[in-house]
């Protein structure tokens, strides 16, 4: 069964439609990658995904006893969130506050859980530095930490590489090729799709008319063709 089945979704926000008829499933161990144009509708889609806006038709079901609340979620982020001003470890303990309830304090699984992500991004010396002093390429392992803590089944990654220099975004990429590998599994939206492509195994293009199915057949359909190259060109 999918984790996540997207039935003839349409997207949209005060009245204005940006995409319809989005149908796709993921299943467990997909890497898929969202890409299209600016504006069709790409983080649209993933707020929905994570119920913090409504669909304005279709339906998104869960499976095997998944709920939008257990998909940890990496947000594009913004000059404010990149100064916030807490240690590395509030941060990636926060992540577990899904798990807490109305319990006001975090048990000591939860601790060990954090420290363990911590140590799996890389991100354990740095756990009693202040986060806005880190760099672009250590907040992103923060935050990918802190998305593990809420579930380590599914990842939903916005733009994840957006502001990166050329050596953090190859080492953000293959932090999330190691986390594939270890079973988890993976929704990115993407503008960058010729440094997404050789990681996904699933490609969904946000247009007019949403094209959704394996790298191979992304490759081999016109729109495929088109983007790929209009992104070599560019």
């Amino acid at each position: 069964m999918a984790l996540l089945t997207i039935q003839d979704l349409t997207l949209g926000y005060d009245n204005r439609i940006l995409a319809e008829h989005v149908s796709f499933s993921v299943h467990e161990g997909d890497y898929l990658c969202i890409v299209g144009e600016n504006g069709s509708g790409k983080s649209t889609l993933m707020r929905t995904m994570l119920g913090l806006q409504p669909p304005m038709a279709g339906q998104i079901l869960f499976g095997e006893g998944l709920k939008s609340s257990h998909i940890g979620y990496l947000p594009q982020q913004t000059p404010v969130q990149r100064d916030f001003p807490a240690s590395v470890r509030e941060i990636v303990l926060s992540g577990c506050q899904g798990r807490c309830g109305l319990r006001p304090f975090y048990t000591a699984e939860e601790k060990a859980l954090a420290r363990r992500n911590m140590e799996r991004m890389g991100v354990l010396p740095l756990q009693d530095r202040c986060y806005r002093e880190l760099s672009g390429g250590q907040q992103q392992r923060v935050l990918l930490a802190r998305a593990l803590c809420a579930t380590g089944k599914i990842l939903l990654l916005d733009e994840p590489v957006s502001g990166l220099d050329p050596q953090a975004t190859a080492e953000m990429y293959a932090v999330l090729k190691s986390l594939h590998r270890e079973g988890v599994t993976l929704i990115m939206i993407s503008h960058d799709i010729a440094a997404a492509l050789p990681y996904a195994t699933h490609i969904l293009h946000m247009g007019a008319r949403a094209f959704f199915g394996t790298r191979e057949e992304y490759l081999d359909s016109a729109v495929g063709r088109r983007f790929t190259q209009r992104e070599v060109e560019l």
